[in-house]
């Protein structure tokens, strides 16, 4: 079967020729493309003045103030603690507030930032931008590691890697001093990159045009993830509204098409290569048994079991045989060529070297013009003053050392909005992956720049950033403000905290830790989410790019073989119909409403809610269960609506 996205291609290569023919007229008759403001040096200004001047707690506060008054609005008051706690834990760690009583606000933010779940949580929102997957089509190669990268950026995050290090290892760890074997890992931001079906026996007229596709996928991502860019509109012609011209697309492209995604060992060659030979003949053996399979000998189960108790010798008397593998890359440029004396394509990987691709005109792989050399892109030059070559193999390091050095100011905006978004529910840019002329402009440009600015000069530290944020007057403002809700009801002036639905993952992650189930256990191979037994946190289930599980897509959890820098939200009978009737739902309600039966109704919302229940719902509560306090039923049912309503799924 033909690739889908070859398919779209042929089908509507004749109007896109014409399209970009004419965004390509239309560009020579605009002229040069206005920079946008998120491509200039960070500006650094004073505080503004403010009236309220008892109300900022941090630098942020000055910022929001002044844009408040001048618009005649009044900050909201402060929330309530438990309020504030559970908002807290929910936005460091994923997870419910503990009933414990604290010393402060400030010892909870750095109590739950030394938290081993926080790591998970943050992780959780880089994997969305990451397109991470557990599970791969059938027609790919092996993906059963792929955890090793889930768990790498959950240990960035505890240990609070600086950020610019955290893209030179994902970029390029393999190219680190202070990076060994089981570094390589952190390669899986590419090395876990969307790979598309390619039918070899088709030309290869149509197979260069999948394999172009795939590089414009991770230039795609690159650019959104790191420097909120979409460059890959630039593979057809310059880019309609932004400094972006086809010629540095297909100086990044080209780093790509150095690469082969590719299992590496995370040992030494030392342990790797005696293993290598081991696994060598272990499938020269399974191929024997699936070719006398084939033919059915008379001592066919002879044969079989003789080559399998070999294979078992073998792997026992090699030590590291199942050593995990990184999905990671290694450096090969590839070429799409016809295949020898038969018809077909054959892809001809060419191991340490790198190659530059040729300009595709319109995009398309098969009407080629000049040869474009590698390099960063023409808007963001080096200390030469001319944009940074890469000519050390692909080119990868030098391209991650380009985004944190030469696009600096860019690359941290980018990432300071992000946690911003994440803590608010809305960014300073609300178009976290598209920085560009495109994109919304910052409702508080001074507070990006300034808080940019110091999160680099604190060593790039996110968890310096969530303190930050978190100890401001700004965040910690009640939900409720009528005024600012009729006069800014997008909340762009932060006169309030907005309420917000939990994702998908934080509320499952919530019900499990409300019924005493969930399973905190760290890290290793995803397993099903649909399956009851599950009770691990749901970083932990397993995502498909082929199949993804319905519970999984009716809530709203991307699809993982797409860079998402945000949650799509939606209300719909679905997911009413999960929390009434899902095997899910209904194991955690008995489980509830048996452990609830035995306590007073008072545990049971401090439990779940970290408050005790107000008059209406205690009387409520004990209209529903009267007569029928050992009941299994009720309690279950009872439990269930507990569970079911607004509370568990809204955090002010």
């Amino acid at each position: 079967m033909i690739c889908s996205r070859a398919t779209r291609f042929l089908f509507w290569c004749p109007l896109l020729a014409l399209a970009c023919a004419g965004h390509a007229l239309a560009a020579k008759k605009e002229g040069p493309k206005p920079v946008p403001w998120s491509f200039a040096p960070l500006k650094r200004t004073p505080l503004p003045v403010v009236k309220e001047t008892a109300w900022p707690k941090t630098r942020i506060d000055h910022y929001i103030l002044a844009k408040m008054e001048a618009a005649g609005l009044k900050p909201a008051p402060r929330a309530e603690e438990r309020v504030l706690r559970r908002r807290l834990a929910f936005d460091l760690t994923g997870l419910p507030m503990g009933t414990d009583e604290q010393p402060g606000l400030k010892d909870d933010i750095n109590g739950l930032l030394n938290s081993p779940h926080y790591g998970e949580r943050w992780a959780r929102h880089w994997l969305d931008l990451a397109r991470y997957t557990d599970i791969t089509p059938d027609w790919l190669d092996s993906t059963k590691y792929s955890y090793l990268y889930r768990d790498w950026v959950v240990r960035a995050f505890n240990e609070d890697m600086p950020y610019d290090r955290f893209v030179l290892w994902q970029l390029a760890a393999d190219y680190l001093p202070e990076c060994g074997p089981q570094d390589r890992v952190a390669l899986g931001f590419i090395g876990l990159s969307p790979t598309y079906f390619k039918e070899l026996q088709l030309p290869p007229e149509i197979i260069k045009t999948t394999v172009a596709d795939e590089w414009e996928e991770h230039v795609d991502a690159v650019g959104r993830t790191f420097l909120g860019l979409t460059l890959a509109c630039a593979r057809c012609h310059d880019h309609k509204s932004d400094p972006v011209t086809a010629q540095d697309y297909y100086a990044l492209a080209g780093v790509f098409a150095s690469v082969k995604l590719a299992e590496l060992p995370t040992m030494s060659d030392a342990f790797w290569k005696p293993v290598e030979a081991a696994r060598k003949q272990v499938a020269a053996l399974e191929k024997e048994i699936k070719d006398m399979a084939k033919k059915k000998p008379a001592d066919y189960e002879a044969q079989k079991k003789a080559r399998e108790e070999k294979i078992a010798a073998i792997q026992a008397a090699t030590p590291h045989y199942h050593m995990p593998m990184a999905n990671a890359v290694e450096e090969a440029a590839l070429f799409v060529v016809n295949k020898e004396k038969e018809h077909g394509t054959k892809l001809d990987y060419k191991p340490g070297m790198a190659r530059d691709l040729e300009f595709m005109r319109r995009g398309d792989p098969n009407d080629l013009g000049e040869v474009v050399p590698r390099r960063f892109l023409s808007a963001f030059p080096s200390k030469s003053g001319a944009p940074r070559r890469f000519t050390s193999g692909s080119g990868r390091l030098q391209l991650a050392q380009a985004i944190i050095e030469d696009a600096a100011p860019l690359a941290a905006r980018v990432i300071v909005n992000r946690v911003w978004k994440h803590h608010f529910g809305r960014g300073l840019v609300d178009t976290p992956s598209e920085f560009g002329n495109l994109g919304e402009p910052p409702t508080h440009p001074e507070l990006l720049d300034d808080l940019t600015g110091r999160f680099i000069e604190h060593g790039w530290s996110i968890k310096w950033l969530h303190r930050e944020i978190l100890n401001s007057a700004t965040w910690q403002q009640a939900s409720v403000a009528p005024e600012s809700e009729a006069r800014d009801p997008e909340n762009k002036l932060y006169a309030r905290m907005t309420r917000r639905r939990l994702d998908w993952e934080s509320w499952r992650d919530a019900i499990l830790t409300a019924t005493g189930q969930i399973d905190l256990r760290m890290g290793g191979p995803a397993s099903a989410i649909s399956d009851v037994k599950n009770t691990r946190r749901s970083l932990y289930g397993a995502s498909d790019r082929q199949d993804m599980d319905p519970m999984l897509r009716i809530h709203d959890v991307p699809d993982p073989g797409a860079h998402h820098p945000w949650r799509t939200e939606t209300i719909t009978p679905l997911q009413g119909l999960f929390a009434l009737n899902s095997p899910f739902m209904q194991q955690q309600a008995e489980a509830l409403g048996r452990w609830a039966g035995k306590q007073p109704l008072e545990a049971v919302y401090q439990r779940l809610f970290q408050r005790t229940p107000s008059a209406k719902e205690a009387a409520v509560s004990r209209a529903f269960l009267a007569g029928r306090e050992a009941d299994a039923v009720a309690w279950s049912h009872y439990a269930q609506a507990l569970l079911a309503g607004n509370e568990m799924l809204f955090v002010d």
